[in-house]
């Protein structure tokens, strides 16, 4: 049974989101403020986590950015916000989906389940890929990544994306086909939400995120991944 943490400091709708939550077939914690949140991710095994940005004792932004430094566990932000650039600022820290309140229980849900599939899905043909002399490894056992020895702190999506070039380098992918791919053909948002997962990527893995290395822009197209090779 998978662990949904419910991270909002206002109880009411907190107990809604549970209630329909558990009638899905999910085990479910509350915690009305971030420090608590960090306390129920220490001490408990958690699949995934719905986090209000608006909390008493520390922005919801910031709580996703201390949650990203130690976990991959996927994200859904809640937020009265609704601007284009509050979205894509939640993307940027790490988040995996955005929704604006109101919202509707029953989407959240659907979102929750729809991020969950995907997240679980996709296997490396070999347990352990490396590129660029072994620089960058990708270990598909344990859903780990390296670059110099070092581990590498993706988000589910971003490991997902990583995962999908590293199947197939050279390959020039669409920002559709990569949608479709990550974040599933019922995702409804802009095709450009890829644009910012492979930004983070490229934070993470490059030396020189604006001029890559491994995952270069294919221009009128999309993207492909080289493995560190020349383009």
């Amino acid at each position: 049974m998978k662990t949904i943490l419910i991270v909002e400091d206002e109880p009411k709708l907190s107990e809604v989101v549970s209630s329909y939550l558990k009638k899905e077939g999910f085990n479910t914690l509350e915690a009305l403020n971030a420090n608590d949140a960090l306390k129920q991710i220490k001490n408990h095994s958690i699949d995934f986590v719905v986090l209000d940005l608006m909390l008493p004792d520390m922005s919801g932004e910031e709580l996703c950015q201390r949650i990203r430094q130690k976990h991959t566990l996927p994200i859904l932000m809640l937020t009265a916000k609704v601007k284009e650039e509050d979205r894509i600022n939640g993307l940027a820290l790490g988040a995996d989906d955005y929704m604006a309140k109101p919202f509707s229980p029953r989407e959240l849900v659907m979102r929750i389940k729809t991020i969950l599939r995907r997240s679980g899905n996709g296997e490396l043909l070999a347990e352990q890929i490396t590129y660029n002399g072994g620089e960058l490894k990708i270990d598909a056992s344990k859903q780990e990544v390296f670059v110099k020895g070092e581990p590498v702190n993706l988000t589910p999506n971003e490991y997902k994306l990583l995962l999908t070039f590293g199947r197939h380098p050279n390959r020039v992918f669409s920002r559709e086909e990569l949608v479709e791919k990550i974040l599933g053909f019922d995702f409804e948002g802009d095709s450009r939400t890829i644009d910012q997962h492979v930004k983070n990527l490229r934070y993470k893995l490059e030396i020189d995120p604006k001029n890559p290395n491994y995952i270069v822009t294919v221009f009128g197209v999309g993207y492909k991944f080289t493995g560190g090779g020349h383009v």
